[in-house]
């Protein structure tokens, strides 16, 4: 028997499944590239600053991130920020600007054909 490939994290498992689902019932193809994105190793999943967000973003942008936003850097305009997973500065960071975090389960819930999502890598 071989070992299973993909993440061992019954979570991100089913997150992975419901966004293939969605891709599947949605015209979009954002939902279908996160699953390929999150179902990587943890190594090769995006970890991603707060100043970068700042610097290839604008004021009202929706972000998906496909693995943890980080808290190094200024964020100095309010934005909603979707990731797996986010460091504790990072959400602190995000809220001082007035801006909003988000599970990826919430945004599936919020926006559901995924209209006007930059995907951040």
């Amino acid at each position: 028997m071989g070992k299973r490939k993909g993440p061992s994290n019954p979570a991100l498992r089913r997150l992975i499944r419901r966004l293939r689902k969605k891709n599947k019932e949605s015209e979009g193809d954002i939902w279908g590239e996160l699953a390929d994105r999150l179902n990587r190793s943890n190594r090769s999943r995006a970890e991603v600053n707060i100043g970068q967000l700042n610097r290839y973003t604008g004021k009202g942008d929706s972000v998906v991130v496909p693995g943890k936003v980080l808290g190094s850097g200024r964020l100095d305009h309010p934005l909603s920020v979707t990731a797996f997973n986010f460091s504790n500065q990072a959400k602190k960071r995000i809220e001082v600007a007035e801006g909003e975090t988000l599970s990826i389960e919430g945004l599936l819930d919020r926006n559901p054909e995924g209209e006007n999502i930059l995907l951040m890598e």
